[in-house]
Order: structure tokens, then C-alpha cells, then sequence
């Protein structure tokens, strides 16, 4: 059938428009125009058919995309979240601020309920107990008044630039409303629940601080005796807080106790710092090792010999005799701090206390001691 149009005049290419009797060559050559005419149309059609799915997929691929672009937020770290970071860091700031590593010191508050026998008394107990917490909080309140005021000091030191205030964590004016607040509460606290006389020595040891502050730490010595009788205070006023008195002897151990602990850390500031311990401490420049070591030789043989006159002259009991068994842990306690601070340089008494394996172990036995003489013995002998 003839054809119209432009490939009317086109010769047809189909396999079986091929003559019989071509020759081989040819019939070759019209076969394979054949098969790629054939698979021509084909993808002709096929994409045909497949270009408007793929047309539309790209396109709500685009949208989506689009869509999802709009709406996309930049991540970003919540206020809340950056709040609740900052008050976690505000608040350890503050904690770092009452030093609570030296909350030990005021350990002696608790000496009284012991040595009174009054340690199964679940009120002399309970007592004693917020006695403690209101010396931290003082003792605390104190720390923070003394950041401030030593605050350019502190940054030339090389471990007390690292404190809040000096670093610059907490502001001066806010640690000064800080410390208030602490006091107040404190002294409130001791006034009003506990008997009058444990706010007194709350106030009595305030008062010591202001002098120790702006004269005493600046006299050689006096530095040393006013700390010293910072902890008498504290031991008095546990004392106070159980209504019972104790062996005054308890207290002569507590004052020469921490007049060598004193010394010995005059001694480290002097030997950590060198030249610079004057720029640190104005009255450094009055000592020196040599001298520090024969204060500390005399505070300790004091200590051994008023601690040995308590356990011979303290109890009537004669079972309680056996305190005497005690004293082997406190020659070893002095001389292992002794030790120490030749040694390692000693530094802090807390430091060393929550550190020195030997040094707690003494400790252990001296109070495992004292708790069988004071308590076990006479519930023994009935």
C-alpha cells in the first residue's frame, strides 16, 4: 500500500519488508536498522510513559524539600537549658565559696558531746550536730568576707587565684550579701533553738574574725594564737551545746593542738611561695623556716604532755584509767603530720586529714579508743 507523507518516500525497514532473495551483506545491514528502529520507538515510549512519574516525583521532591526547608529551626541550646547549666556553675561557685573542705575544723564543736559521754543522748546529739552546721555556716560566712577583701592578694597566689571571687566567678558585692545572709541565719539559729551560750561563742568567734581581719593577720604570732583560739571557741561551744562541762584539759590540748597546726602552715606558705610568700602575706617576712620549726617542736611536745596529764587526771572512774591507751595514736598523729609537712610540704590540715591514708587510720584507732573507754567499759562492768 503506498504511503503519504513525508516518509512515503523512505524505504521500509521492517524484518519482514526484507526481499527473500537479498544478498547476505544486505540483509544484514536491514536486519540490525531493523532491530534499532524497532528499540528506538520502544524507548520512545517508554519514555513516553516514565517521564511524567519521574516528572512528578521531582517535583514533590521538591516541595517536600522546600516545605521542609521553611519550617526547619536552627538548633540552638534552650534558654532554659542554658539557665539551668549556668545556676548548676552559679551554684557550685557558692558552695566552692564557704570552702566546705575545711568544714572539718569545726569538727571540735563535736568533741563535746563525746567527752561528755553524752553521745547515745539523742537530743545532746542533735544538738551537737546544729551547733556544727551553724559554726559552718559562720565559718563559711567568714571565708566569703575574706575572698573579698583578700581578693588581690588571692590572684597573685598559685592556687587561691582559682577561688570564686578571685577568678571572677561571683562578684564581690554578692559574696559580702552572701556572707551577711549566712551569719544572720547562723546566729539567729544559735540564739533561738540552742542555749544562748553556743550564740555567744557564734558572736564571740564573729568579733575575733573582724580583728583577726584588719589587725591580728598582719602581726606575726598574734595570726597564729587568734586562729588558735578560733577553735577554742569551738570546741567551747560544743561544749555549750550538750549543757555539760568537760575536762578543761581537753581545751589546753585544743589550743596547743592548733597553735602547731598554725605554724606548720605558715611553714608551707612560705616554703610553696619562696620570694613571693611576703607579696602573699605581709607578715611572712617575721619568719622563717628555722624559726617555724622550733615553734612547731615546742607546740608539739606541749601537746603530747597535756594530752598524756588529760587521760592520767580527767576521769574518777578507775576502769577509765585505760585512756592512757590512747596516747600511742597521738604521738603517731603529730609526728606522721610532722612528717608530712618536712616531706610533702604539709599545706593544709583538712588537705592532709581527707588524704594521708596513715593519718586517717590513726585517727580511726584513736577515736575507736576513746569510744571503748568512754562507753563500752562502764556498759560492760554494768
Amino acid at each position: 500500500m503506498a504511503k503519504n507523507g513525508p516518509g512515503a518516500n523512505e524505504p521500509s525497514l521492517n524484518a519482514s519488508a526484507v526481499p527473500k532473495n537479498t544478498g547476505t551483506a544486505a540483509a544484514v545491514r536491514l536486519k540490525g536498522l531493523a532491530r534499532r528502529n524497532h528499540s528506538s520507538k520502544t524507548c520512545r515510549l517508554v519514555g513516553f510513559i516514565v517521564r511524567p512519574i519521574v516528572e512528578r516525583v521531582r517535583g514533590f521532591c521538591n516541595r517536600s524539600a522546600h516545605h521542609y526547608c521553611c519550617n526547619l529551626k536552627p538548633i540552638v541550646v534552650e534558654p532554659a537549658v542554658v539557665e539551668a547549666e549556668r545556676s548548676s556553675g552559679l551554684a557550685s561557685s557558692y558552695l566552692r565559696l564557704v570552702r566546705p573542705k575545711q568544714w572539718t575544723k569545726n569538727g571540735f564543736v563535736l568533741a563535746g558531746v563525746v567527752f561528755a559521754e553524752k553521745a547515745f543522748s539523742t537530743t545532746a546529739v542533735a544538738s551537737a550536730l546544729l551547733a556544727f552546721a551553724v559554726f559552718c555556716a559562720l565559718s563559711g560566712a567568714v571565708y566569703a568576707a575574706n575572698d573579698v577583701l583578700d581578693v588581690e592578694e588571692d590572684r597573685k597566689h598559685p592556687l587561691k587565684r582559682f577561688r570564686p571571687v578571685a577568678s571572677g566567678e561571683i562578684s564581690p558585692s554578692s559574696a559580702l550579701v552572701f556572707a551577711a545572709v549566712l551569719a544572720t541565719g547562723a546566729l539567729a539559729l544559735s540564739f533561738t533553738v540552742l542555749p544562748y551560750e553556743v550564740g555567744i561563742a557564734g558572736v564571740a568567734y564573729l568579733v575575733l574574725q573582724v580583728f583577726y581581719t584588719t589587725i591580728l593577720k598582719h602581726a606575726a604570732i598574734l595570726d597564729v594564737m587568734s586562729i588558735s583560739a578560733g577553735f577554742v571557741i569551738r570546741a567551747l561551744a560544743g561544749v555549750a551545746a550538750v549543757s555539760s562541762p568537760i575536762s578543761p584539759w581537753l581545751i589546753v590540748c585544743t589550743g596547743l593542738l592548733t597553735l602547731f597546726l598554725g605554724f606548720s602552715k605558715r611553714r608551707h606558705e612560705i616554703a610553696t611561695l619562696g620570694e613571693g610568700a611576703v607579696v602573699h602575706r605581709k607578715n611572712l617576712r617575721d619568719y622563717s623556716v628555722p624559726m617555724l620549726d622550733e615553734m612547731m617542736n615546742i607546740m608539739i611536745s606541749a601537746t603530747i604532755i597535756a594530752y598524756t596529764l588529760y587521760t592520767f587526771t580527767v576521769y574518777e572512774r578507775q576502769d577509765q584509767i585505760f585512756m592512757m591507751g590512747s596516747i600511742p595514736f597521738v604521738v603517731y598523729g603529730v609526728f606522721r603530720y610532722m612528717l608530712l609537712v618536712h616531706r610533702d610540704g604539709g599545706g593544709n590540715p583538712d588537705t592532709l586529714l581527707l588524704s594521708d591514708r596513715p593519718l586517717q587510720i590513726a585517727l580511726f584507732l584513736w577515736l575507736v579508743v576513746v569510744g571503748t573507754v568512754i562507753y563500752v567499759i562502764p556498759l560492760w562492768n554494768g
